[in-house]
């Protein structure tokens, strides 16, 4: 081998990086997935590329972000998608390409693109509602009622969060002092672990479904991608399927989350919640008032009416008794005219007169005998008679 011809590997380093910087633009646009981050002090990324058929790596790069620049784009990042960078997001940076003969080839990123992480957040929230129609449990909370009074309501929410406050206080003072019993089950609401949080809180609250009305996840105001959680299909799932109706107040006032197109009721704010419930419990109080108001009326109204009867009844009881005693009164009357008609002294008063011997009434001549001693009853006295 001529020797001659022989280089170094670090002239064969050399001349590759000649040559790939003579080719390449300063910068590149790079779509591309975090599948490792690590900062100690600079950032220390792998930006990976999956096949969309087998999910295998297409590609694999190590980049870097110096501290000054890391501390820059993360901030930006954050303020403009509400969330850190982390592995398993999608992003698009902007990267020069950079050939080390010790390190190899990698990647420094000078800039990124927020919006590309919101798109793919989009992307993925149609995704996740298209999975849950298709599994047939996007409308299931359609299916379920309130009661009619809520009683026992279960809170998902951090304690700490000024929306669980405002709701609390809104419940707590609402003018109709109306009773409710609610019960705080505490989760993450936002960034890491959210998800899993709200979920395991949803869990233990279907342990005792039993004990409640109705289920109620709030939390504060943020920017969107905090929402990125209410997005996610195992929550959703988990929501769409609750065997309690479930009602959402976010806080948020542009975009509707997957949670809250599931969920039986979705209002924009805690104290929204807070006041849905309170006049739901009002309307129900309202009702009932009127019908307690109809029905005092139609109680008097059915006193009202059996006083009247029984007045009619008592009268015509009273017509008919006096009815009654009149025509007994006649009929006695009668009786009596025909007794006096009939008396001995109306018929002694006619000349009539009753002869008896011996105490009996002599009806014919020959009950008697010549010699007997008879008496003779007249209408004015009595003699005593011989028979001859």
């Amino acid at each position: 081998m001529n020797s001659s011809r022989n280089i170094s590997l670090s002239q064969l380093c050399g001349i590759i990086s000649d040559a790939l910087y003579s080719q390449l633009s300063s910068t590149y646009w790079v779509r591309a997935e975090i599948s490792e981050l690590r900062v100690n002090n600079h950032a220390y990324f792998e930006l990976v590329e999956k096949s969309s058929d087998t999910g295998l790596f297409s590609a694999k790069v190590r980049a870097t972000c110096w501290a000054n620049t890391y501390n820059l784009l993360s901030e930006y990042f954050y303020v403009q998608t509400g969330q850190n960078l982390k592995v398993g997001m999608q992003v698009l940076v902007e990267v020069e390409v950079v050939y080390h003969a010790v390190y190899g080839l990698s990647l420094n990123i000078c800039n990124i693109d927020p919006q590309y992480t919101l798109g793919d957040l989009a992307r993925a929230r149609q995704a996740t509602i298209e999975h849950l129609k298709n599994d047939g449990v996007f409308d299931m909370q359609q299916s379920l009622s309130l009661p009619s009074v809520i009683k026992n309501i279960a809170v998902v929410s951090s304690a700490s969060a000024a929306g669980y406050q405002d709701f609390c206080h809104q419940i707590d003072n609402n003018p109709s002092r109306l009773p409710f019993r609610y019960t705080l089950f505490p989760a993450i609401m936002q960034g890491d672990g959210a998800e899993q949080s709200i979920i395991s809180a949803m869990q233990l609250i279907f342990d005792k479904a039993g004990e409640f009305d109705a289920v109620v996840i709030i939390r504060g105001g943020g920017a969107a991608t905090d929402m990125s959680c209410f997005d996610s299909y195992p929550l959703a799932s988990v929501c769409a399927q609750f065997p309690l109706p479930v009602i959402t107040g976010i806080g948020h006032t542009r975009d509707v989350s997957v949670v809250d197109m599931v969920a039986y009721k979705s209002l924009k704010t805690p104290t929204a919640v807070a006041e849905m419930l309170i006049g739901h419990n009002e309307l129900q109080l309202t009702l009932l008032n009127d019908l307690s108001t109809r029905l005092a009326v139609a109680i008097q109204r059915y006193i009202d009416s059996a006083a009247q009867r029984i007045d009619y009844c008592r009268k015509r009881l009273m017509m008919l008794s006096n009815m009654y005693v009149q025509r007994k009164l006649s009929s006695l009357q009668l009786i009596e005219e025909k007794i006096e008609l009939h008396s001995p002294q109306v018929i002694f008063s006619r000349g009539y007169t009753l002869t008896k011997l011996n105490g009996k009434v002599v009806t014919s001549a020959t009950d008697v005998n010549p010699s007997d001693i008879i008496t003779t009853e007249t209408a004015d006295g009595i003699f005593t008679s011989e028979v001859l």
